[in-house]
């Protein structure tokens, strides 16, 4: 490691790629129980990607300088599905022969969401501009997979988005209003009153 990086920088990063080293290991431990092939698609391409990232950030860490942004491709381009449509119950599994494909995308989601925080929180610490803007990729990388991951369970029905009444959801949007910047703007040029002695 290079010695020119900060204390937080070393840690933060130790806790990514450690974060990045059982992602990798997770999904491979999910891969023989893929049933569904787009699934398997996904996640062989997430896998690859991953390690190709791991590699990445390690020869940055080593050879600063060297790093490149590795931005993800999402594979996925459903439109969302909105409203229950009979949700299926959920509860954990008792035997490893029960895991399946709403499993398997389930804990890959949660992953990525842990991973897209973890990193985020990383490059909120790092003092390196290229190092920052590495993390920050990566951060942008792991909301990506997560969509992706996200817009199978979705359309597969294993995600559902559960909606408010239009009634409720008008009166949520329509609840704000754009902030009058002319306002502000005029209080700020105008010059602050002066204080006036008072007479005894």
């Amino acid at each position: 490691m290079n010695k020119e990086y900060g204390a937080h920088e070393i840690m933060e990063m130790h806790e990514v790629l450690t974060d990045t080293i059982n992602g990798i290991n997770q999904f491979e431990l999910y891969r023989p129980h893929v049933k569904d092939s787009q699934l398997g698609s996904i996640l062989d391409n997430q896998i690859q990607f991953m390690i190709k990232e791991y590699n990445n950030m390690v020869q940055a860490m080593n050879q600063r300088g060297m790093n490149q942004r590795l931005p993800y491709n999402n594979q996925m381009n459903s439109n969302p599905k909105y409203g229950l449509r009979n949700p299926q119950p959920e509860s954990p599994n008792t035997s490893i022969n029960q895991l399946n494909d709403r499993d398997i995308a389930s804990g890959m989601l949660s992953c990525h969401k842990s991973s897209a925080i973890m990193r985020t929180i990383g490059a909120l610490e790092c003092a390196d501009p290229q190092l920052r803007k590495m993390v920050q990729q990566g951060s942008m990388n792991c909301m990506d997979q997560a969509y992706e991951v996200w817009q199978f369970m979705n359309e597969r029905g294993f995600y559902q988005v559960p909606t408010l009444k239009d009634t409720t959801t008008d009166t949520m949007v329509h609840s704000y209003t754009p902030a009058n910047m002319n306002n502000n703007m005029n209080m700020q040029l105008q010059p602050q009153a002066q204080a006036q002695p008072t007479m005894q």
